[in-house]
């Protein structure tokens, strides 16, 4: 099943793709893909919908992000064995965590806007998951499998000088408004061969910068999920970003930051593809 929500910022309304031109709408089952609906059992309270409802076709409506506000999104750093070379760091004993404010979420299309001050904006392409369940205390990594709702595409903007230069936490560099596109849809995970090999990549005005696989990751989702469950309790709704494969602008020699006027493309096999228009500070 691949959940989208469709129409102007914040007025959003849920729906089900069902081919790349038509989708069945879900708004009269649940207001939005929000912790109540993941909750309540998520995706399998639309299946009968889905194979039985009305058909409607795409007209063109903006694409929000797939999942309403969550709880929190938690990222992961370093999570790309090649990513940790380019960047000169050792391959983390366990995942890195850090927080993203969740109201840096937007529509896979929507701009991104550049912070005032900043120097450094950089792009990451990363494997998104959204939870199912209330979850903590997870016994392995196996038993996370059932508390994920499904998966989606990210790009982990980052202000790598207020990351790095600023002091205190890499949040600092992370959550400025419009720094977490994601869609532009969820993807239960019933359509996922094998969520540990997808190809990933991310162009800047045409140009190839990341290409990689979620075969490199160093934790993979299920890990992730179980790790992160022994310190926190994870909502129905929340966020996880797992990490970006080489190829960041913080990497390249000389290295490369966002500017006005540039345009960022970005997909995981099966999971669709974003593009975004960067824009001046506000």
């Amino acid at each position: 099943m691949y959940l989208m929500r469709i129409g102007a910022p914040g007025a959003e309304k849920p729906v089900v793709r069902v081919d790349d031109d038509h989708y069945v709408d879900v708004s009269d089952l649940t207001p939005d893909f929000d912790e109540r609906f993941f909750g309540a059992g998520g995706p399998a309270l639309l299946a009968e919908r889905v194979a039985t409802g009305p058909r409607q076709a795409f007209a063109g409506e903006r694409i929000g992000a797939p999942i309403a506000r969550p709880h929190q999104i938690l990222c992961i750093g370093l999570n790309y064995s090649d990513h940790a070379a380019e960047t000169g760091q050792a391959v983390p004993a366990e995942p890195i965590l850090f927080t993203k404010s969740p109201n840096t979420l937007v529509g896979p299309d929507d701009d991104v806007r550049i912070p005032r001050g900043a120097t450094k904006t950089d792009w990451e392409v990363e494997l998104g998951i959204v939870i199912g369940r209330r979850t903590s205390y997870l016994d392995s990594p196996e038993e996370a499998a059932a508390a994920i709702a499904g998966y989606c595409v990210v790009n982990d903007v980052s202000e790598r000088a207020f990351q790095m230069e600023r002091g205190g936490q890499w949040s600092k560099g992370k959550s400025a408004e419009t720094f977490n596109p994601a869609g532009p849809w969820l993807v239960t995970p019933d359509e996922i061969a094998d969520v540990r090999n997808l190809g990933i990549w991310l162009d800047v005005n045409g140009e190839r910068r990341q290409t990689g696989s979620t075969k490199t990751m160093i934790f993979d989702p299920y890990v992730i999920v179980h790790h992160l469950s022994q310190f926190m309790v994870l909502e129905p709704g929340d966020l996880i970003n797992t990490g970006t494969p080489p190829g960041v602008g913080m990497g390249h020699d000389p290295q490369i930051w966002l500017r006005p006027g540039d345009v960022i493309e970005l997909g995981i096999d099966g999971l669709g593809r974003q593009r975004q228009r960067v824009v001046e500070p506000r």
